[in-house]
């Protein structure tokens, strides 16, 4: 290990000019692999037809970005905590680019999908050690905004892919899609290596054992696909319970069993059970899991409401939605600059419960709303969810060790899986029982959603009585 990458970080945050161009580099990042997440989804009936497949094997060059993305968060954190997120960051960062001229010039399905694996893999090394950046970026006083900013261009990458793949394929063939990768890489990569802070890393930590990582991807990936299943259930209206999916669940369910009984007992464990022993670090991990169960729940049903039982078109429906991420942009700095003034608690707490009331108010729209009734409805529900992000990912962070900072980073991208996989099973169930053509299968939905945030609000004020007592 060279001594730089052992170099003590600033002892409170970056100064400025310093701090911008470091926290550039973390957003040019971010942004190029969130978007990624989303941006080939309109190209896919393009390249099934190029390369000769079938949609359904074509949906993988989606999933093996994501499956390899997720695995691979808990690893390459606990890697950030021993080499450096620096080093991690920048790794993940030139892979990515990397694979994304792999992925250009793919010319079969099993190719741009193992390019998208690829891409995947530094894309996790990027988002795993993100917020653990952030913590270094920023002095404390001024870290809530640091977490606003994540939180914001999160919501505008999510929701900008489909508009960037538009506008790129109309005039270009989906291999260009990838095309925007090289040049935006290149530059995060000369900027991170003179901008990105150092941290002191754990070299004598010991090592995951490589049974733990692989244990780590089979429960993740056997968890993506069951709930993949689910929600592919669900979005076809399928009749009769998932079989498959439910299935594929309960093997992640056993092989997560076997994996944290491994972990238990270890001082520096892969998924970081130790930090789970913080109650005011689970209960931040508890609300974050209900907040986006309850966010895949009404994503999930909203095309089924907007198209279906309110007669739509895919444009106005998508346009519609656009409301509720443009909310997140809106409000998240906001949210920001309250972090410090208020407890984080409190603010995820009232978060949440503007977000369970958005949720119900779309559950209770008449019959036939117009359009600005939608609207305001889901940008409430972006308002709440992103006064509530932006704390909660703050405590998250903040409320681990120095030197534990990539894997609370880590456990960031797990809550959002496990939450996201709990929405689509709850979907699948409310939809086995209420047929989505019928229009009350939606509406139940939504108000189980507002449940599960309103669940999220009452562990997320907890935590303000927890954070006096270890004060105290």
């Amino acid at each position: 290990m060279k001594p730089s990458d052992v170099a003590h970080p600033p002892q409170d945050g970056l100064p400025q000019p310093e701090r911008s161009r470091a926290m550039l580099v973390i957003i040019l990042g971010l942004t190029m692999a969130v978007l990624d997440g989303s941006i080939v989804n309109l190209a896919l009936p393009g390249i099934a037809r190029e390369l000769h497949a079938s949609a359904a094997s074509a949906v993988w060059v989606v999933n093996a970005y994501q499956i390899a993305t997720l695995v691979m968060l808990l690893p390459l954190a606990s890697l950030g905590d021993r080499m450096g997120y620096r080093r991690v960051y920048l790794v993940g960062m030139a892979l990515f680019a990397l694979s994304s001229i792999f992925a250009m010039v793919a010319t079969s399905l099993p190719a741009l999908i193992a390019a998208r694996a690829l891409q995947g893999l530094g894309a996790a090394g990027i988002m795993s050690v993100n917020a653990a950046m952030v913590r270094l970026i920023y002095p404390r006083s001024l870290l809530g905004r640091g977490m606003a900013i994540n939180s914001m261009v999160v919501a505008l990458s999510a929701v900008a892919g489909p508009t960037v793949a538009a506008g790129i394929l109309s005039v270009a063939t989906w291999p260009w899609l990838f095309a925007l990768n090289l040049p935006l890489g290149a530059l995060t990569l000369w900027m991170g290596r003179k901008s990105l802070p150092r941290n002191v890393v754990a070299s004598r930590a010991p090592r995951p054992a490589m049974l733990d990582v692989g244990l780590n991807i089979l429960m993740f990936t056997l968890v993506f696909l069951g709930g993949e299943r689910l929600g592919m259930h669900s979005s076809v209206g399928a009749s009769g319970l998932p079989l498959t999916g439910l299935a594929l669940l309960a093997a992640g369910g056993v092989v997560g069993w076997v994996y944290l009984r491994r972990q238990w007992h270890l001082a520096a464990p892969l998924f970081p059970v130790d930090l789970l022993r913080n109650r005011v670090f689970a209960l931040s991990m508890a609300s974050s899991v209900g907040a986006f169960g309850a966010q895949m729940l009404a994503y999930l049903c909203l095309p089924f409401l907007l198209l279906e039982s309110y007669g739509r078109t895919p444009l106005r429906a998508g346009l519609l939605i656009t409301c509720w991420p443009l909310a997140i942009a809106a409000v998240a700095p906001i949210s920001g600059r309250l972090i410090g003034r208020y407890p984080d608690g409190l603010l995820g707490g009232i978060g949440m419960v503007i977000f369970a009331s958005g949720l119900w108010l779309l559950a209770a729209l008449p019959v036939s709303p117009g359009d600005l009734n939608i609207a305001w409805r889901l940008a409430v529900c972006g308002a709440g969810f992103a006064l509530f992000q932006s704390p909660n990912n703050h405590t998250i962070v903040t409320s681990a060790p120095l030197h534990r900072s990539g894997a609370a980073s880590g456990m960031l991208g797990t809550a959002r899986l496990t939450g996201q996989t709990g929405g689509a099973v709850l979907l699948a169930a409310l939809f086995t029982a209420w047929p989505p053509s019928t229009g009350r299968g939606e509406k139940m939905a939504l108000v189980v959603a507002g449940g599960l945030a309103l669940a999220a609000a009452f562990t997320s004020s907890r935590r303000v009585a927890a954070m006096h007592k270890n004060r105290e």
